[in-house]
């Protein structure tokens, strides 16, 4: 029986100074490595067998049945492998005993530590290639919401959404983006002015009282 190992090492939100060093290691040492192509550009070597992770998602998971029956395989997820990350796609390919997961701080969890905000009463959401369902986003007076976004769901749009649920006009928002990096850029406003500025891609959306 195989008993060679998937390890998810999530490398966090950006900026190497936030990967844990127990991922690092994992990283550094592997035979065979998977990741976003950002993410091998920075950290893969010339001494690595490597599978970028793209639309192709068949490809990755090929990569990975063919090397883990020979060493173990690295496979990089950005922010923590928890939260919306390919773990979900592994685990619906492989037994889960194959797989160990070391864990990261995802941008969602900075994003509130930079708000200095408590967030085991938020609800959290995600945009990014999906949509929350209406009973999730409706109004509730103490409630917070920290939101996932994409290209089409973006700072303005789910703005408007909001608004449309119920959310006030002065309902606090947010825009936190390029968590961790130099040019990190977090926009505190409320949901009217947001709805009508340059909207914000790809971010992280801290909404409701605080």
């Amino acid at each position: 029986m195989n008993s060679k190992k998937i390890i998810v090492a999530g490398i966090g939100p950006g900026a190497k100074n936030f990967i844990t060093p127990a991922a690092l290691e994992k990283i550094s040492t592997a035979k065979f490595l998977v990741g976003g192509r950002r993410a091998l550009a920075e950290f893969s070597t010339q001494n690595q067998e490597t599978c970028a992770i793209t639309k192709d998602l068949n490809t990755v998971i090929n990569f990975v049945k063919e090397k883990i029956l020979i060493d173990e395989v690295i496979v990089m997820a950005s922010g923590d492998p928890g939260y919306y990350s390919i773990l979900d796609l592994l685990r619906k390919n492989f037994p889960p005993e194959i797989i160990e997961v070391i864990p990261s701080i995802s941008a969602m969890q900075l994003a509130f530590a930079k708000l200095a905000l408590p967030w085991h009463n938020a609800t959290l959401l995600s945009f990014h290639g999906r949509k929350p369902s209406d009973e999730d986003l409706k109004f509730a007076p103490e409630k917070i919401l920290g939101l996932l976004t994409d290209n089409e769901f973006n700072s303005a749009t789910i703005s408007e959404i909001l608004l449309k649920k119920g959310w006030s006009e002065n309902s606090k928002i947010a825009i936190c983006e390029k968590l961790s990096y130099p040019d990190e850029k977090i926009i505190c406003t409320n949901l009217i002015d947001a709805a009508k500025i340059e909207p914000v891609k790809n971010c992280i959306l801290i909404v409701g009282k605080w």
